[in-house]
């Protein structure tokens, strides 16, 4: 059984405030104090969290499956993935293959009251023959909706509630190719309790501008699966689609001001990006055959540039196979790019609470840190600053860790710490404490 590790590491917080490269100091700024406390350890690629207001935490493993971390530190394996052994039950249809797996969790907003949470996995439960024969429509990915036990230390009940978000099954040949590429997963409830769910390309082409397919899209629904009442995509869209044309989001959170929802999301080795979401609105990836210039490409996916293994200049990759296509008048704009280069943008939260002094408000981003092609291994987490209009940023700053990860997992807490889990194995709690 995982214990919580009883030692913390403590990171102070230097007086610069980083932006576009440069150094600005400023007389009197809050600049709060951060610690780092070790959470979980041991753990088998942790992904997602959702952390109640008591302190229990729920977490998933992408391969192992879903658990929850108590107050004392006690943890009980709830919903395991098949072959998955100490659950408390396992789903033998869910399964993990390269970036596929258990991922998103979230809690239903009135989960004191139903104990319902909400959970993204792979699954082969319906599959159906394209994941045979075209994985246009292979249907291998769903998000769950479990009802704990009384004492939270079972399922009670699991209801399916979206079965159609397509999963790539078979090796293509592309950089990063294999099955469960382009992923996505992440899941949370937003204003009004609905569900979001951030989903990726699959290394198919036409999901991102596919007004069917659910591949590429951001969707928001009631917690029984059905659209928003209130989505707007394009005529001919899927209902459930709030925004369309992503390549593999990665984050979402919503502005503690306005309620905005952002997106954080990889690019093609190039233009990783934070977007403002618009409701109807087109990221702009299309990775179809032919198209930005492009020849042939493996699938029909131009979403890899053939020679980029050599290193090619991002600014010329970005140039004819752009994140964010300006031919597309519906296009959302994006918030941040990162200056043509693609370092891994993953689970992104909003800081909030006063304790964050300067930086409450901005959207704390981890950074896998992909260092490809002369790109800066950049293991980090980035606190962003972002304009009112959400169409740019004033300042970014590197979260003073002491550690450089590959972080995964971002989440607020209710007592405005943000837990963040690294793919090496650890959950840690960051705390601010205000300066002033």
């Amino acid at each position: 059984m995982k214990q919580a590790i009883k030692h913390s590491l403590v990171a102070s917080v230097a007086s610069a405030l980083v932006l576009s490269g440069s150094v600005a100091m400023s007389a009197g700024m809050d600049v709060p104090m951060i610690k780092v406390t070790p959470v979980l350890e041991g753990l088998d690629k942790p992904w997602d969290m959702n952390v109640r207001a008591d302190g229990t935490m729920f977490y998933t493993e992408k391969c192992k499956g879903l658990s929850m971390r108590s107050p004392d530190g006690k943890v009980t394996n709830l919903y395991g993935m098949k072959g998955s052994s100490g659950y408390s039950s396992s789903g033998a249809d869910l399964f993990c293959e390269g970036q596929a797996g258990m991922m998103g969790v979230a809690a239903d907003r009135n989960f004191d009251q139903n104990r319902r949470l909400y959970v993204a996995s792979t699954s082969n439960k319906y599959h159906g023959s394209g994941c045979k024969t075209n994985f246009e429509r292979c249907d291998g990915n769903i998000v769950m909706r479990l009802t704990l036990s009384e004492d939270l230390k079972s399922v009670t009940d699991r209801t399916d509630i979206v079965t159609d978000i397509q999963y790539k099954p078979f090796e293509s040949n592309q950089p990063f190719g294999g099955p469960g590429a382009h992923n996505g997963g992440r899941l949370r409830v937003g204003p009004g309790g609905y569900l979001w769910i951030a989903g990726g390309d699959r290394h198919r082409g036409l999901c991102p501008q596919s007004p069917k397919l659910l591949c590429g899209k951001v969707l928001r629904v009631d917690t029984n699966g059905n659209a928003h009442p209130d989505n707007n995509p394009p005529a001919g869209f899927d209902k459930r689609i709030y925004t369309y044309g992503h390549r593999n989001v990665q984050g979402i959170d919503f502005r503690p001001s306005d309620g905005k929802a952002f997106t954080a999301e990889h690019g093609p080795w190039h233009s990783d990006e934070i977007t403002a979401l618009v409701n109807g609105g087109n990221a702009g990836w299309d990775p179809q055959e032919m198209t930005a210039g492009r020849g042939a490409c493996p699938d029909k996916y131009c979403g890899y540039e053939p020679d980029q293994m050599d290193g090619k200049d991002p600014a010329v990759r970005a140039s004819y196979m752009p994140m964010s296509d300006t031919r597309f008048a519906d296009l959302m704009p994006p918030t941040w790019n990162n200056n043509g280069w693609s370092q891994g943008t993953s689970s992104a939260a909003f800081l909030k609470g006063d304790n964050w002094g300067i930086y409450e408000g901005r959207l704390a981003t981890g950074v896998l840190g992909i260092g490809f092609g002369g790109t800066p291994i950049g293991q980090r987490i980035d606190m962003v600053g972002i304009t009112p209009d959400g169409l740019g940023i004033n300042a970014i700053t590197r979260m003073p860790l002491g550690f450089s990860k590959r972080f995964r997992g971002l989440v607020m807490a209710p007592d405005n710490s943000l837990y963040v889990a690294v793919d090496e194995g650890e959950i840690y709690r960051v705390t601010a404490t205000s300066m002033q």
